[in-house]
């Protein structure tokens, strides 16, 4: 079977790379992918994710049987609904399902429809409502652009000259651009923050293996938040008794909002959580992949990814059982520096930077680009997701840095705390 993993990053690259080991695959094409992907098939640098025509025709033409959508954007915008009206086995929900991220304030409003628990929430959208807004609030906030804003939307504040600034900022001076049109306010919540993904096929549903992942940009979770820093899986901060808690008050309680509203979703879906003194709360959804969760995610399924993409598509999810591999493994994210405002790009990468598809030690390539084979430069603020697999966190831990090390570029950059004992991811 041939496949298309369409986008451009990291989890896409894990994906693919996950993909191409199953022996029901023959080719994986990427759609436009990275420097990176190329090692892995036919790269469709000439077709863009978002003109649907175009795209179509490519997959038409080059017999592809299943499209997996990577990135946020081409499903809010409908690609899964378009592929699959022509008949093209998908992987990711539909525009309307999508919405739970492509709108925070429809999912704040979902959540209230259905009694998911969350943080108390308002919306500004006028620089005149804003200090009215913050009134409401007696503890500090979190401002969010209520669009799609590649990860980097949300502003956490410690007060409300703080938060007043930061709506201001979407508003006013389009920090965000369309995205910060709208605002939506929220209570900061405290606690740790963590991640539970699940494949979603209408009413059934399979829990992925645990992950964290590290939003600040600097060490000690200081600094702005970032698309995700590093991650690694698994966490012992969700246990079963906690899983069967989220499943039980937030998870089924979603599916089961969904339905009522005639919202099918197929694919996989990011709850992002933070266990508050009274239990677990939602932050945010998202309606794909995290990225770097992917990455350590993939490095330990055991089971064939095409095999559950599949049954998802195929409403037979229940048939599947997803194994994982026991030991830990452990993403952590080169970035460029700057990132995640203002950074360099082509700026040519120097050291070990492929890697045999069977090893243990993987180099994701997130924004990178190749001129010629085995030559490479950066082409994000993301560079790469070094991700190892080790028999304890810290061997994993200590195989991703010892592969990083042994890679340049100017201004490389990276967090030096992630999996360590006693950091927890935020």
């Amino acid at each position: 079977m041939n496949v298309v993993v369409i986008g451009s990053g990291g989890r896409e690259h894990a994906l693919a790379w996950r993909l191409s080991r199953s022996p029901r695959v023959d080719k994986v094409f990427s759609c436009p992918g990275n420097g990176g992907l190329a090692s892995l098939g036919e790269r469709w640098q000439d077709v863009s994710p978002s003109d649907f025509e175009a795209l179509l025709a490519r997959i038409k033409e080059s017999n592809v049987e299943f499209a997996i959508v990577g990135p946020e954007d081409p499903l809010v915008n409908g690609l899964g609904d378009k592929l699959r009206a022509a008949g093209i086995a998908t992987f990711g929900p539909g525009a309307a399902a999508s919405q739970l991220e492509g709108s925070k304030l429809f999912a704040k409003e979902f959540m209230s429809r259905h009694g998911i628990p969350t943080a108390s929430h308002a919306v500004v959208e006028d620089i005149n409502e804003i200090e009215n807004t913050l009134e409401k609030f007696s503890g500090p906030t979190v401002i969010k652009a209520d669009g799609l804003a590649a990860g980097k939307g949300v502003i956490v504040t410690n007060d409300h000259d703080e938060a007043a600034q930061a709506i201001s900022s979407m508003i006013t001076d389009r920090r965000f651009g369309d995205a910060g049109l709208k605002v939506v306010v929220e209570e900061r919540l405290t606690g740790v923050e963590v991640t539970q993904l699940v494949f979603v096929s209408g009413k059934q549903y399979a829990l992925l293996d645990t992950a964290q992942d590290y939003k600040p940009l600097l060490d000690g979770n200081r600094g702005p938040n970032t698309g995700g820093m590093g991650s690694y899986s698994p966490t012992q901060l969700l246990d079963t008794t906690l899983q069967a808690q989220i499943v039980g008050e937030i998870l089924e309680p979603t599916l089961a909002g969904l339905k009522a509203e005639g919202i099918e979703y197929r694919g996989v879906l990011y709850i992002g959580l933070m266990l508050t003194p009274t239990g677990p709360q939602v932050l945010e959804y998202n309606v794909r992949f995290g990225d770097p969760e992917t990455q350590p995610l993939l490095m330990r399924l055991k089971t064939d990814l095409l095999d559950v993409f599949e049954a998802m598509e195929e409403q037979r999810l229940d048939e599947i059982e997803l194994e994982w591999d026991e030991r830990s493994a452990l993403c952590l994210v080169l970035a460029s520096d700057g990132y995640p405002e203002s950074y360099a790009t082509k700026l040519a990468m120097k050291g070990n930077l492929t890697s045999d598809p069977a090893s243990d030690v993987q180099v994701f390539h997130a924004g990178t680009e190749s001129s010629e084979p085995g030559k490479f430069e950066t082409a994000g603020g993301r560079v790469l997701g070094v991700t190892a697999l080790g028999d304890t966190l810290e061997e994993a831990r200590a195989k991703a840095f010892a592969r990083a090390d042994e890679i340049d570029y100017a201004g490389k950059t990276h967090r030096t705390d992630i999996g360590v004992f006693g950091i927890t991811a935020s």
